[in-house]
Parts: C-alpha cells; structure tokens; sequence
C-alpha cells in the first residue's frame, strides 16, 4: 500500500537559492525517503519510530536555522512562517506519538501528508525567503 507513495527527489524547484537550506531540504527529503522505505519494507515499529524521531530532531534544526536567517535579515513574513513551522512539527510529534503507542496510524496517509508538507512547504513558502535574503548577499 504504501509503495503507491512516491519518494521524494531533489529538483529546481525545491531550491530556495541559499545552499546551507537548500542542502538541509536535500537531507529532510532524505530522511522522508529512509521512512517511507522502512514503510514499505515492514520494518517494525522501533525503527520506524527512530527515524521518526531523527526526522523530528532534524526538522527542529533546520526550522531553527532557517528562523535564524530569516530574523536576522529581516523577512517580513518570519511569524506566518515560525507558525507554518510549529503546524509542520505538531503534525510529526503526533505521528511518532501514535507509532510509539502503537497506535492505528494510516502509514500511507501520513506518508502523503509529509510528502506533501514539506514539498508545499519548501516549494511555496521556502522560495519567498529565497530572493529577499539574496538580496542581502546571504546565498
């Protein structure tokens, strides 16, 4: 089932134009692809739940980062962003919640839904940061 779940691949359009975010977007689609794989391949709930949490560890770091930049140079839309971030992070605590508990969790819903978050994210809110902190010579 959740082979129907495409893996993510790194292509233009995932590029923000600044290489430390564009470098850690390549390693949270990474890490989405080591899920979906351990997924598929019935790997049990441990090491599901592991890379679960090194996607949550990363993704706070990378969040962090980003933050950082974008309040550093100014970007006027850091808030709807931190808030986009916080919805993102709720989103995966919860589902390492209910893999933790053994909870029923629809492994290709969630799949999608963190395909399609990040890719929305990265792809639609991400490439607004991109220009205004080139223009402040931040590449």
């Amino acid at each position: 089932m959740e082979a129907h779940v495409p893996l993510l691949t790194w292509n233009h359009a995932s590029s923000v134009n600044v290489r430390a975010m564009d470098d850690q977007h390549s390693i949270l689609m990474d890490t989405i692809n080591d899920l979906r794989l351990a997924l598929v391949h019935g790997r049990g709930r441990e090491n599901i739940s592991e890379i679960l949490d090194r996607l949550i560890e990363f993704t706070r770091m990378h969040f962090w980062s980003e933050e950082k930049l974008m309040e550093q140079a100014g970007f006027p839309a850091l808030a709807d962003h931190r808030a986009q971030h916080h919805r993102i992070l709720a989103e995966l605590l919860y589902a390492a919640q209910c893999v933790q508990r053994g909870t029923e969790l629809q492994t290709r819903a969630m799949l999608s839904q963190l395909r399609e978050g990040y890719t929305s994210h990265i792809e639609n809110l991400d490439r607004l940061y991109g220009p205004w902190l080139n223009e402040r010579d931040i590449f």
